[in-house]
Order: C-alpha cells, then sequence, then structure tokens
C-alpha cells in the first residue's frame, strides 16, 4: 500500500502514476456487459481503441495574456467563419504530443512562438471530443499581419476588449476570463499542471476519491484491490459524456444508491502521441470527495479505504478548494 500513497503524491504535483500500462478495472468489455444484462444494446465495440482524427479528437488552444491584460487573438481564414476572430486553436495531429501541438497551432495562427505553462482548462463533449486549453507565455517570433495572411489566419493582434471584435463564438469568453484570473493570482490557485507524456491506448479515467473517517476525521482514499492494489482506473466510454462514465463506475464501486460525492476536477493528464498511432489514448485523473463519513459508505468487496498519511492527506484536502484542480468542463 505504500506504492498507493507515493502514487497519491505524484498526482497532487501532476505527475504520472508508476502503476503498470494501461491498468483498468471497468474496461469498454465489462460495461457492454453491463448494459446486456440491463437489456440494453452497446453503443460501442468492446475492442475500442481511440485513433487521433479517426474515432476521437483532441482539439488543442493556447490562451496568453500579456502584462497589459491584453489577450492574443487570431482571425479566422476559413470560408465558414472567415474575418472572425478566436483563440488560437486546433486539431491535434497524429502523432504530437500536446505541448507540441499546442505550440505549433499558436505559432501557425499568430507568428508567435509560446512556451505553455500549465493546463487552464479540459473540456469534453462526448468520450471522444476533447480540447485541452494552456496558458502559458511568447518567447519571440513576429506578429502576424495581413501582409502575412495564409490558410491559418489572416492576422493576430493583442486585444484589451473583445467586445470590439466579431467573434467566432462566444464559448472563449468565460475560457479568457479564467485565463487573466489565473495570471492575476488574487487568491490560491494551483500550480503549474502539463500534460505528462505517458503513453496509453485507451482513454482513461483514474478517480482519487477521498473520504474522512469520523473516527478520527483522518483522510482516507479508495483503492481498487483487483490485482495488485492500484488507484481505480476506468475506461471512458466514447458514445457517453465523461460524467457519465463516472457515474457508473461510481455505481459499481458503491451501489446504485451513490453517497453524496463532488467531482473537484483534474489533478494530472498523461498522454503520449508516439509512436504514431501506437498510444492515441490518455488518462485523466480526477479529485473526487465523498461527503459522508467513512463509516456510513458501503463499497463493493474489490474495494477498500487506505488511510493516509497527516501530511499527503491534508495536501490532498486542499486541493479541493476553489481554483486548485484544473477545470473538466463537461459540454452537453
Amino acid at each position: 500500500m505504500e506504492m498507493i500513497e507515493h502514487n497519491i503524491e505524484l498526482v497532487i504535483h501532476g505527475k504520472a502514476v508508476e502503476d503498470s500500462d494501461d491498468v483498468c478495472d471497468y474496461t469498454i468489455q465489462k460495461q457492454n456487459e453491463a448494459a446486456v444484462s440491463k437489456g440494453v444494446k452497446p453503443s460501442v465495440s468492446s475492442d475500442f481503441r481511440p485513433v487521433v482524427m479517426k474515432n476521437v479528437t483532441y482539439i488543442v488552444m493556447g490562451v496568453v495574456i500579456n502584462d497589459q491584460g491584453e489577450v492574443l487573438m487570431m482571425q479566422e481564414a476559413k470560408s465558414s467563419c472567415a474575418g472572425t476572430w478566436y483563440l488560437p486553436a486546433g486539431r491535434m495531429e497524429a502523432g504530437e504530443d500536446i505541448e507540441e501541438a499546442t505550440k505549433r497551432e499558436v505559432f501557425e495562427e499568430t507568428g508567435l512562438e509560446f512556451e505553455p505553462t500549465t493546463l487552464l482548462m479540459i473540456e469534453s463533449a462526448s468520450g471522444s471530443w476533447y480540447r485541452f486549453i494552456l496558458t502559458g507565455t511568447v518567447l519571440g517570433g513576429v506578429l502576424k499581419t495581413p501582409a502575412c495572411a495564409d490558410s491559418e489566419s489572416l492576422q493576430a493582434l493583442w486585444v484589451k476588449d473583445l467586445s470590439e471584435l466579431s467573434l467566432r463564438s462566444r464559448d472563449i469568453l468565460p475560457i479568457v476570463e479564467r485565463a487573466r484570473e489565473y495570471h492575476n493570482q488574487d487568491s490560491m490557485w494551483h500550480k503549474p499542471i502539463l500534460p505528462t507524456v505517458r503513453p496509453h491506448s485507451y482513454l482513461l479515467l483514474r478517480l482519487v476519491v477521498i473520504v474522512r473517517k469520523r473516527a478520527n476525521n483522518h483522510v482516507h482514499v479508495l483503492v481498487s484491490e483487483k490485482e495488485d492494489p492500484h488507484i481505480p482506473v476506468c475506461a471512458i466510454n466514447p458514445s457517453r459524456s465523461v460524467y457519465t462514465t463516472l457515474k457508473r463506475y461510481m455505481q459499481e464501486v458503491f451501489g446504485a444508491e451513490l453517497p453524496p460525492h463532488k467531482p473537484h476536477g483534474v489533478l494530472s493528464m498523461e498522454h503520449s502521441g508516439k509512436p504514431l498511432h501506437e498510444h492515441d489514448g490518455m488518462c485523466l485523473t480526477l479529485l473526487v470527495s465523498v461527503r459522508l463519513a467513512l463509516e456510513d459508505v458501503h463499497l463493493a468487496d474489490a474495494y477498500t479505504w487506505l488511510e493516509l498519511s497527516t501530511g499527503v492527506g491534508n495536501a490532498i484536502l486542499d486541493r479541493v478548494s476553489k481554483n486548485m484542480v484544473v477545470p473538466l468542463n463537461v459540454i452537453h
């Protein structure tokens, strides 16, 4: 069980865990078997594996705020939205890592060299579409002017007031607001969290589920005892929202009547696009707190609670506060 606490410390710092590759307690096959037992036809093949730009879409977006509070914006060249303005963003290509793709998109659309410093937000619309939003700094380059317009963009500008622009979509407004809050940092925020380069063949959700014991108020974490003890992991069903997958896995662990709980956000994110098309999956580590006392929570036989040391317990409790994890925004 010492390895469990070690891995909790790793994800607290945004790092990859040291578990066996693609360990998974609730696979797509098991999810399909559960559906069939209820008379429901499975919505995805049991042998589903993600392939970038075929059956899974990863979008990257770079949000840059300068010292004057201006936002780096680009003017669209695509015929469907030509002339409108948006944050630099685009599809990640096969074989790319998330940071690489974000740097490429920012450079292609604005002419500036971008260095990511942290994940700002992760968005998901179904289990097979994700947008990874990173903020960071400009290291160099030349701001694209209309004279350098190409198929990527018409130009780029630093903009203070986005209401002065004709936006491609207003969905970027809360993203820009969060980026400004992060850069101002008037309150406590999580330390920089960047995607960790670790290959995965499947879309995975790792759950750090915490609860307090009434008897001593100590923090405990959920552990799967399937095979070697590990932090619980389930496969993300590509045909359902991430939170639907979360709910169904939680019901496997806790039963149909779930205890009151709250998903707080992402502690760490693991992905590697290399070698090409061999590992197009990824793993999100999600922090979830249970609001009942440990003594009042029922667990399935293959799961147990592990008491954390005082230091690690306090560190994970700190992360349930506002702005201490990366938000996971599920778009319905």
